[in-house]
């Protein structure tokens, strides 16, 4: 094992361990959670919103709001690093699709713009309504939900194949491959063959 290898075991587990405590109701535990993990929540959030237009939401604007999501006073019975982050996609997701309605509703086809990418930045599609995502990925989800939970870790959240594993409990070849079809498919429903 590596050292960079290492280290990011340690940093899981003190990101579980701190998890935890921020659960039994320590609030450093929270904010050393928000220091460790800040970062790749706002690296996955310029990957979304990377076709965005200059005036729409920013990524620290994104992480932001998540994070008010995220700490708004419910107790999450936090299983570990992968859990946090795939809430964390879910939030995410949620406030780029509301803050993309109230453009919308602010000025016809202001819809927030972004591009359906993977984790190593390969571009899928061009730019992309975030409410033309929710909706095919709302549709996905009605024939494949396993598949659209996939898409949200992993576009939303910016999780690993193997952490969606950790997550739902399946093999990261599964995962990868529920990646690529769902991808796939979203790609032809939302810009056609």
């Amino acid at each position: 094992m590596s050292e960079s290898d290492s280290s990011r075991g340690t940093a899981r587990s003190e990101i579980t361990s701190l998890l935890v405590n921020w659960r039994n109701g320590e609030s450093e535990a929270r904010d050393r959670l928000i220091a460790l993990v800040y970062e790749d929540l706002r690296l996955s959030a310029s990957r979304q919103l990377g076709g965005s237009q200059p005036s729409s939401l920013r990524p620290t604007a994104l992480v932001h709001e998540a994070f008010l999501k995220l700490t708004d006073g419910t107790t999450v019975p936090w299983q570990s690093r992968a859990h946090f982050m795939a809430v964390a996609a879910r939030a995410m997701r949620q406030v780029a699709i509301d803050h993309a309605r109230r453009k919308a509703a602010a000025k016809r086809d202001g819809g927030l713009r972004i591009t359906l990418q993977d984790c190593k930045n390969e571009t899928v599609a061009e730019d992309l309504d975030v409410l033309d995502l929710h909706v095919a990925l709302e549709r996905l989800a009605g024939i494949h939900p396993e598949k659209a939970r996939i898409v949200e870790m992993h576009y939303f959240g910016g999780m690993s194949s193997e952490e969606i594993a950790e997550v739902t409990g399946r093999a990261t070849i599964t995962i990868k491959r529920g990646w690529r079809t769902a991808r796939a498919w979203l790609h032809q429903q939302m810009v056609g063959p």
